[in-house]
């Protein structure tokens, strides 16, 4: 029998979740003509202002809080410029629909809304067929 060990992961990243990274990961001139209060949802730029630029075993990374992971930055990220590469790598990730999080919804969205959410405005919708998980071959016990 193989022996088995425990994952010695702390966190999460997001080409865990994905099984691959993105080319914008690794090249800032993917990211350089993104316009953030253009993307930004009804202009509230408060959001924006929680997102920093923070440090995942030793590499840069910005957190993906609707898939509760981080997204590693592979490339130098210029002086005084730290949160704003980070802003743009992690808008970029929503509004291709490469967050785990945002793929989720296809799924198990309850309600009606856009697939990449609110920074793209011409995004799909998810969420008009939500159907309640069963498990096959269970039934609710009486009573209850």
């Amino acid at each position: 029998m193989a022996e088995r060990h425990l994952s010695t992961t702390i966190g999460l990243d997001a080409e865990e979740l994905a099984g691959q990274t993105f080319p914008y990961q690794h090249d800032m001139a993917l990211i350089e003509d993104l316009d953030l209060v253009a993307h930004t949802p009804g202009k509230d730029i408060n959001w924006l202002e929680d997102i920093h630029l923070l440090q995942e075993e030793g590499v840069p990374a910005v957190f993906d809080r609707y898939s509760n992971s981080f997204l590693k930055i592979y490339f130098q990220i210029p002086k005084g410029r730290e949160d704003e590469i980070a802003r743009k790598v992690l808008l970029k990730h929503l509004i291709s629909g490469n967050s785990y999080g945002i793929r989720l919804k296809q799924k198990h969205a309850k309600f009606l809304q856009p697939a990449l959410g609110p920074w793209v405005k011409s995004s799909e919708t998810v969420g008009e067929r939500y159907r309640r998980p069963s498990l096959e071959g269970w039934e609710k016990p009486s009573g209850h």
